[in-house]
């Protein structure tokens, strides 16, 4: 499962970034935080889920990580952080969303 392997290395990086938020703006902080860490949450609950139920966790999922990803910007225009500090964790977030798009949108055929 590389999407919540993926996961998993997301929340330690963008918790890390979340604790250098936290000196200037703990709710901002505590958002990221809840966000990066429903990603997995909602992709697991997906796996053993079925029908539409399952399409939506994984809908979830892509919501908060698109969330997380607004969390890093909103950090970066805030000043809080640098792009390059969040770079590699857009990257990655973006490469999670399309694994789980193409969970939603299986290839028929």
């Amino acid at each position: 499962m590389w999407i919540y392997e993926m996961c998993l290395e997301m929340i330690a990086s963008v918790c890390r970034l979340a604790d250098l938020v936290q000196r200037r703006d703990k709710d901002l902080a505590q958002q990221m935080r809840r966000a990066c860490m429903s990603v997995p949450l909602n992709f697991q609950e997906g796996l053993y889920s079925r029908g539409g139920s399952q399409i939506a966790r994984f809908h979830d999922a892509m919501g908060s990580a698109k969330e997380t990803m607004a969390c890093l910007d909103v950090s970066v225009a805030a000043r809080y952080l640098t792009q390059a500090q969040i770079d590699v964790d857009l990257d990655r977030i973006d490469q999670l969303v399309a694994g789980l798009y193409r969970r939603c949108h299986p290839r028929r055929g």
